[in-house]
């Protein structure tokens, strides 16, 4: 989990509850040659002996050079074993403390956001998710946002351009933001709770979802919104930890990390038209950002 000075680095703004996001020779045996006596012949008794001649070096047998024992074969290198792959990532202590840092780093915050995006994020492998995308989708908008919307994660067009909310329901999102009298560069910031695509735009599994909702909280301890505006039933559900559908959940204000929240409806429901053919889902969705531009103050 998530390091000790996490909560003291973001403690003011309300963010206090991250957890502590973390190688003699042996000498070769020789046999020497046994150097052969050298053989005088015996002169006859009466005969005076013989001066012995000088003993040519030649004469002698040379002491044969060591023979070194024979090497022992080596047996074949054996193959080496695959290479498993690097280890998972994990929200280690290490990692803690660097999201601290740049919760808490004496610039500004885009320069935090990017510290987190670039030297704390990176190339993320902690979940299985790293494993089908393309891209890593972390965030857009205005730095100094005081309302930002939450989705649940990528989909196959954020995959391929790293931003969100930029397909179908993208688009209507920001016709969303334009009727409230903003664009997605002033005032607002996007992003989701996980930042890879799940396979085939399936819900976010726990897992995945553990091993990312720290950069989120982090996100958000930096941008220090007014408002939170979560996004379908999925990325509230998540983040309220309640299983209450949003039809339930929409139009109530409560409470994420002790700022202001409001659940909605996500675009891409309100785009399919043969769940709701009298647009009602729109209105309601509606209703509900007249209640976000009412606590923020019309611009």
């Amino acid at each position: 989990m998530l390091a000790a000075g996490l909560s003291g680095a973001i403690g003011v703004s309300g963010f206090d509850h991250l957890p502590r996001p973390t190688f003699t020779s042996t000498p070769t045996g020789a046999t020497a040659s046994a150097t052969p006596p050298v053989t005088q012949t015996a002169a006859p008794a009466t005969a005076p002996p013989a001066p012995t001649p000088p003993v040519a070096l030649t004469a002698l047998t040379a002491e044969a050079p060591p023979t070194a024992a024979p090497t022992p074969a080596l047996n074949p290198a054996a193959p080496s074993p695959p290479q498993a792959p690097p280890p998972q990532q994990t929200m280690t202590e290490d990692v803690g403390d660097a999201i601290a840092a740049a919760v808490s780093a004496p610039v500004a915050a885009a320069a935090r956001l990017q510290i987190l995006q670039s030297d704390v994020i990176g190339d993320c492998v902690r979940c299985k998710l790293h494993r089908g995308r393309n891209t890593l989708v972390f965030g857009v908008g205005d730095p100094n946002a005081d309302l930002v919307f939450v989705g649940e994660g990528p989909g196959e067009d954020e995959d391929r351009s790293g931003v969100p909310f930029v397909g179908r329901a993208g688009q209507l999102l920001t016709k969303m933001i334009a009727a409230m009298g903003r664009d997605r560069d002033r005032g607002v910031y996007i992003c989701n709770v996980v930042k890879c695509r799940p396979p085939n735009n399936r819900k976010p599994e726990h897992d995945e979802v553990d091993a990312c909702l720290g950069f989120l909280d982090a996100q958000l301890a930096i941008l220090r919104p007014k408002v939170i505006v979560g996004l379908g039933g999925t990325a509230c559900q998540t983040l309220l930890q309640t299983t209450t559908p949003i039809s339930k959940l929409r139009g109530r204000w409560t409470t994420y990390r002790d700022v202001a929240f409001m659940p909605t409806y996500h675009p891409s429901y309100l785009l399919r038209e043969e769940r709701d053919p009298d647009k009602k889902r729109k209105r309601e969705a509606w209703e509900d950002l007249k209640l976000v531009m009412q606590r923020l103050g019309a611009p």
